[in-house]
């Protein structure tokens, strides 16, 4: 029998005044560090944009139509990474084609895997739970098919962890341990930028890497230590880095989020990314859902992270917007109807269980739709 599960505290408007603070941050100081240069921010701008917005649909429709909602998400997110194979639509790379969407599309099936779960966690009919959950696997499978045998691992990690949340009666604890997987794959990609890793093991993760990617990274770092404040502007790394320079085809991109950050943005980028991150785990924490679609969705922006860390997926609107709209889905208010006779769409009027957390009694969890 699975545990209780935890609901976050109450007052979760302090969540949303939070993430339109830290968004807004993330705009000025790129615009910041764009002043008196010849950079262009259109890009950040449009993945924030894409954030936000994604994260108003998502919780307008979880809280008409969460599990319909979710399910169409991952069915379309599905869809898009395998039609576009060759070029995935929304890239802020200044190319023909479009580099880097084998990334980008395992990004993609990573967040239709989370949707699928977070839809079958919040789905009453045991044979519809067993469908989504199918579909996760399937996602899960075509990253295969893409040739990305790490988003067939992300996937895949999201549905175990989707399975696992369902007995996990403590959100926090799981939301710091994802936190914590995130930021280490990134150290780890800033510890090989550096190599201050054992010989053996950057020998093994170049080798998994690309020679290539390895040197993007050295090159990212060693702009980071140049200019440590304000970076070199959003969207320059191409006119400075000397491997991208002399690589046919490149897309001027780093591939990694933390790296590009650091060398276009400075110090402070590399916070408000964080900041950003740790934000969307916030929200979770405090959301009126179930544990087990928290921490379903809350696995898949963490595996989304890690993808980033090592690639330019964020490069891709499709992307940042699946990525809010999944926080949106499972950070919504419940549906009306859901949280007991007046129809309470927020914690505050859930059943307290034993261990007096609003919400804790498991009848709650089953009665969401």
């Amino acid at each position: 029998m699975a545990a209780p599960a935890e609901r976050g505290p109450e007052g979760g408007n302090a969540s949303d005044v939070a993430g339109a603070l830290i968004l807004a941050a993330c705009a000025i100081w790129s615009l910041i560090s764009a002043a008196g240069r010849e950079t262009r921010p259109e890009g950040v701008l449009l993945a924030l944009l894409a954030v936000a917005a994604g994260f108003a649909c998502g919780r307008i429709c979880g809280t008409l139509l969460p599990v319909a909602t979710a399910a169409v998400a991952a069915l379309a997110a599905l869809v898009m990474a395998l039609v576009w194979r060759h070029g995935m639509p929304g890239a802020t790379a200044t190319v023909d084609t479009a580099p880097g969407h084998t990334g980008a599309g395992a990004a993609l099936l990573v967040l239709a895997a989370g949707a699928a779960c977070c839809a079958a966690a919040a789905a009453r009919r045991e044979s519809l739970r067993f469908a989504l959950r199918l579909l996760a696997l399937g996602t899960a499978c075509a990253s295969l098919g893409l040739g990305s045998v790490t988003g067939f691992a992300a996937a895949l990690g999201v549905l175990l962890c989707s399975l696992a949340a369902v007995r996990t009666r403590r959100r926090l604890l799981a939301l710091a341990g994802l936190a914590l997987a995130a930021g280490l794959m990134a150290g780890l990609s800033w510890a090989v930028a550096e190599d201050v890793l054992p010989g053996g093991l950057t020998v093994s993760l170049e080798g998994r890497l690309t020679g290539y990617r390895v040197q993007l990274w050295q090159d990212a770092a060693r702009l980071a230590g140049q200019h440590p404040w304000l970076g070199i502007g959003p969207d320059r790394f191409a006119d400075l880095s000397p491997t991208a320079q002399q690589t046919l085809g490149s897309d001027g991109k780093p591939h990694s989020a933390a790296l590009q950050q650091a060398a276009e943005q400075g110090v402070v980028g590399v916070v408000l990314l964080a900041a950003s991150f740790g934000w969307l785990l916030y929200v979770l924490w405090r959301s009126p859902r179930s544990t087990a679609v928290v921490l379903t969705a809350g696995a898949a922006l963490t595996a989304l992270a890690a993808l980033a860390s090592v690639g330019n997926a964020l490069s891709f609107t499709p992307v940042t917007a699946g990525a809010g709209l999944l926080a949106g889905l499972a950070s919504a208010r419940r549906p009306i109807g859901a949280g007991g006779p007046a129809g309470a769409t927020g914690t505050e009027r859930l059943p307290r269980g034993r261990d007096g957390v609003p919400g804790s009694d498991p009848r709650a969890d089953r009665a969401e739709r």
